[in-house]
């Protein structure tokens, strides 16, 4: 085989690298102008469309393992069935009562056992008076036990399990008029780190974890995999910080980064643990670690701003927010981008932890 004289393979190696340089340098131009969104390239819009229910409509979808999303009716609403019984994960709106009860018996016609609140927010227990009333407590004793107390107040209900203070915000002194009825009010709180017990042959872990309120509950269906967070994930805007409730967004990171210790993904980061919001989609581990890293950025930036002895109108005119509020941002509403900017800049003006 004849070799080719030494010159001519300087020149032909030469002409190879000119022209993959050249290449080089045309494709790195149109990454940058992809990037920059000039030279007439689109960028997809956001959000994209989905297809979720009608307005005043609820929608049933499955999760997986047991557990089954009801959506449409105010938050999304968690619920695990099985051969033991009903397990709910909020209520939803009491206008949507009756529609989600509906919803419930096509996943399952077994008893209502258990009712767990994630927040007090009217969107998350507005249906406890009229859902629980549908179920009944797992009895302790036979009905027909006599030979002492029952165990139990009340069978004909749901047992409604909650953190200690979202019943104090639900509830009132005596005296005083309380801001929900009292069939509405949880009746088996906790104030430990975590609840836990044993329903539909799964374990069911809910861990308090002071977020948005210093009482919210994420639950974990741990046979299923699947994590009911509430409104510490809220893919629809900008978490929600009730400052009177004792919430915070230094409260708010340090959560969402436990919740990402409990999600574990599966092949390529996707799928594993799924997550159900309090409001959105079904998301993944890496939907939350998106949403942990915008809060953190937002957090920084107006840490920084503080220090430098910024104002709150200065704070707002800079629009910390700005790479995000395509994805989150919200003009009007219960909850905008204002509200949330001046709730972060208090919560961290305060110290609040």
């Amino acid at each position: 085989m004849s070799r080719l004289p030494r010159a001519a393979t300087s020149r032909l190696i030469l002409a190879s690298v000119t022209v993959m340089t050249t290449l080089g340098v045309f494709g790195f131009a149109e990454r940058v102008s992809t990037q920059a969104g000039q030279g007439g390239v689109r960028q997809a819009a956001w959000p994209p469309a989905l297809r979720g229910p009608a307005p005043g409509e609820v929608e049933v979808l499955p999760v997986q393992g047991q557990v089954f999303l009801i959506t449409g009716a105010g938050a999304n609403i968690t619920v695990q069935a099985g051969e033991e019984g009903i397990l709910l994960v909020d209520t939803g709106l009491a206008s949507m009562s009756d529609k989600v009860w509906a919803a419930v018996q096509t996943i399952s016609k077994g008893k209502l056992r258990y009712v767990i609140n994630t927040t007090e927010h009217a969107d998350h227990t507005g249906g406890n008076a009229t859902i629980a009333a549908k179920g009944e407590t797992v009895p302790l004793r036979e009905r027909t036990y006599t030979a002492g107390p029952m165990g139990t107040l009340e069978y004909n209900r749901a047992s409604v399990i909650s953190y200690l203070t979202v019943l104090h915000r639900m509830s009132a002194p005596t005296g005083q008029a309380a801001p929900t009825p009292q069939a509405a009010w949880p009746d088996n709180t906790y104030s430990t780190p975590q609840k836990r017990f044993y329903f539909n042959h799964e374990p069911v872990v809910i861990t308090h974890q002071p977020a948005n309120t210093d009482g919210n509950s994420v639950v974990l269906f741990r046979k299923s995999d699947v994590v009911s967070a509430g409104d510490l994930l809220d893919l629809t805007g900008y978490p929600l910080i009730d400052l009177k409730a004792g919430g915070s967004l230094q409260s708010i990171v340090q959560a969402l980064n436990r919740l990402i210790d409990t999600t574990v993904p599966a092949a390529h980061a996707s799928g594993g643990t799924l997550v159900i919001p309090g409001h959105g989609r079904i998301a993944d581990h890496a939907e939350v670690a998106y949403y942990r890293n915008m809060t953190t950025i937002i957090r920084d930036r107006i840490q920084d701003m503080i220090r430098k002895r910024m104002t709150l109108e200065q704070i707002k005119a800079a629009r910390p927010t700005r790479d995000y509020d395509a994805r989150y941002g919200r003009a009007t509403g219960a909850w905008t981008t204002d509200m949330f900017v001046e709730a972060a800049y208090r919560s961290l003006a305060a110290g609040t932890n």
